[in-house]
């Protein structure tokens, strides 16, 4: 195998490696040493050495300095992040490697066990330098498409680590082959043999890569995505997903670390179509008193038709008879009941208030009774800027709470120990009374 290699290399080295040995036989005249056959291969060894990591060196300087100076001049944004990621560095290395490849073979004579131990070495030091040099290249270029053209944010980054680590599979392979004189066909026949331990060894890389995969081709989720998984306590922002994990960072700003495999098996809920739409839902009930709940008579429209928006309404209904009105965003309620009353009248406080979407379903509804009372659910939906959104919600139900005495209604408080007291007092003060 390492002989196929070899025969594939032509790198020109012959006039160098012929002016180096006349040097290196120079050398040993003129300190009157005898040329020995091992001392001179030594000797070429150590200089051949010396100048492949010298000119490797001097190259890796010049590569360095001429890119600085291309994108000083041309302030290209590719070259600043080439050398910020040092790409052509990295590049570089394989002349190391190159050049002891082309010089080496000249100082030992034809199936030397020395020049075959050192040209392994050598070949095995070029395969990671390659290894390197493509890793980084794929590193730079899933940067630019992540930077450019993912405008969705897909959690690409897991696909990147794959290609990433195929080519270490195929590098590692590439390497045995080097070192056992193999090719690399035998090791991968022999690798089926352990392909169940291979699998159980990297069953979480292959169930995140498939996973990866699924979430980014079927867009169910994004860097930047508000997430909340039930079954764990991720309830926050998407910071990062690769073959492995997916980040999340909760509103406390801890991270909880989940396989991507979790949010493909189990269900999940996303925000982003909230976030998207610029429109948030309130749906929130506070519970009446059903023993405040009460007909209303003449002295009671009189007594609402003072307040904003009721008087119209009022008249309506009086006129026509028709309390309900078809539509998204609209004035919905009754004159029969207090309850009803306070239904119109919310609904049209919404839809004048300036952070309630009219475009949007406004609902102002009864739901089922139960022990407590009788619950009237707001439903509407208002921004998504979270200050704002609890600030809006909380003005709601605060003005319920208030305008609620002026139709006659009670909200539904359970009995605390202060209210027990005040019972007893009251009931042990009657009694004092009566006697």
């Amino acid at each position: 195998m390492l002989g196929l290699l070899l025969s594939s290399v032509n790198i020109p080295g012959h006039t160098l490696a012929a002016w180096l040995l006349k040097n290196i036989d120079g050398l040993l005249n003129h300190l009157g040493l005898e040329h020995h056959r091992t001392v001179e291969e030594i000797i070429y060894v150590a200089v051949i050495v010396a100048v492949a990591f010298l000119l490797g060196w001097a190259i890796r300087i010049g590569v360095l300095w001429l890119s600085r100076k291309l994108v000083k001049w041309r302030k290209s944004v590719i070259g600043a992040e080439l050398n910020k990621q040092r790409v052509l560095i990295k590049c570089s290395y394989i002349v190391t490697p190159l050049v002891l490849m082309a010089l080496l073979p000249f100082a030992f004579e034809t199936g030397s066990p020395v020049l075959h131990v050192l040209m392994v070495v050598v070949w095995v030091y070029f395969v990671l330098v390659m290894i390197l040099a493509i890793n980084s290249i794929i590193s730079f270029a899933w940067g630019r498409y992540d930077a450019k053209e993912n405008t969705k944010n897909l959690p690409l980054a897991g696909i990147r680590n794959l290609f990433i680590g195929i080519v270490w599979i195929v590098g590692v392979i590439i390497i045995g082959s080097i070192i056992l004189d193999k090719s690399p066909a035998v090791l991968l026949t022999g690798l089926g043999a352990f392909a169940a331990a291979l699998m159980l060894i990297f069953k979480d890389s292959i169930l995140g890569f498939v996973a990866s995969v699924q979430l980014s081709q079927n867009d169910m989720l994004r860097i930047g995505d508000w997430i909340v998984v039930p079954s764990t306590i991720a309830n926050g922002i998407v910071v990062d997903m690769s073959l492995t994990a997916v980040k999340v960072q909760n509103w406390d700003n801890t991270i909880v670390t989940l396989p991507p495999y979790t949010l493909v098996s189990t269900s999940f809920q996303n925000w982003r179509g909230m976030s998207d739409s610029g429109w948030r839902l309130i749906s929130r009930s506070v519970i009446f008193d059903v023993d405040s709940v009460a007909p209303a008579d003449s002295a009671m429209l009189d007594k609402v038709s003072t307040l904003p928006g009721m008087k119209a309404f009022i008249d309506k209904v009086t006129a026509s008879g028709q309390f309900y009105d078809p539509g998204v965003a609209v004035v919905n309620g009754s004159i029969a009941t207090n309850l009803g009353l306070l239904r119109a009248y919310m609904c049209d406080y919404l839809l004048n208030h300036p952070l309630v979407a009219k475009d949007q379903q406004i609902l102002v509804r009864i739901m089922t009774p139960d022990a407590n009372g009788m619950p009237l659910q707001i439903y509407c939906y208002t921004t998504t800027a979270w200050t704002a959104y609890e600030a809006v919600q909380s003005e709601i139900f605060e003005h319920i709470a208030a305008v609620a005495p002026e139709f006659g209604l009670r909200l539904f408080n359970a009995p605390s120990g202060h209210d027990v007291a005040s019972l007893m007092e009251q009931t042990s003060q009657a009694q004092i009374q009566n006697k």
